[in-house]
């Protein structure tokens, strides 16, 4: 299972808008830098693929992903602990983002509640940053690595 990285973005404050960047860096045991969620050790960096924000005609960004893919529709579905490198960050998954009505209501969707629900089984992964041997940049190949 490959992908590759069409959006990346950071959030400096909770509340801000995503701000779309062309590279991230990685902390290891946390998120990256300069992003709202770079110091927690779990659920720091959220990674979507395309086909969700495609189906909703969402922009992306808009479900506040660090990183977006293209290639893994499946991704928020993807084992606990599973690693996926991208680029030269590797990301240890912690499982799916739960979705909320908060974000339907960070979007202005007219039902909150029926957005959340849309977002079902497909909200994205999350995920703490295992390694890193350099950045993450648009067009980057993403890959599921299998262990042995």
């Amino acid at each position: 299972m490959n992908g590759r990285v069409i959006s990346l973005h950071i959030r400096s404050e909770k509340h801000a808008a995503p701000i779309a960047v062309t590279e991230l860096v990685g902390r290891v045991g946390g998120g990256v830098e300069g992003d709202v969620h770079a110091h927690r050790t779990s659920r720091a960096v959220l990674v979507i693929d395309r086909a969700t924000l495609d189906a909703l005609q969402l922009a992306p960004g808009d479900l506040r992903e660090e990183i977006t893919i293209e290639g893994l529709p499946d991704v928020t579905n993807l084992p606990v602990d599973t690693e996926l490198r991208i680029g030269g960050v590797t990301l240890r998954v912690n499982g799916p983002c739960e979705p909320c009505t908060h974000i339907g209501e960070l979007l202005g969707v007219p039902d909150p509640e029926e957005f959340r629900q849309s977002l079902l089984g497909r909200r994205g992964a999350l995920c703490t940053v295992a390694t890193v041997s350099g950045p993450v940049r648009l067009g980057d190949p993403v890959e599921v690595l299998v262990r042995a």
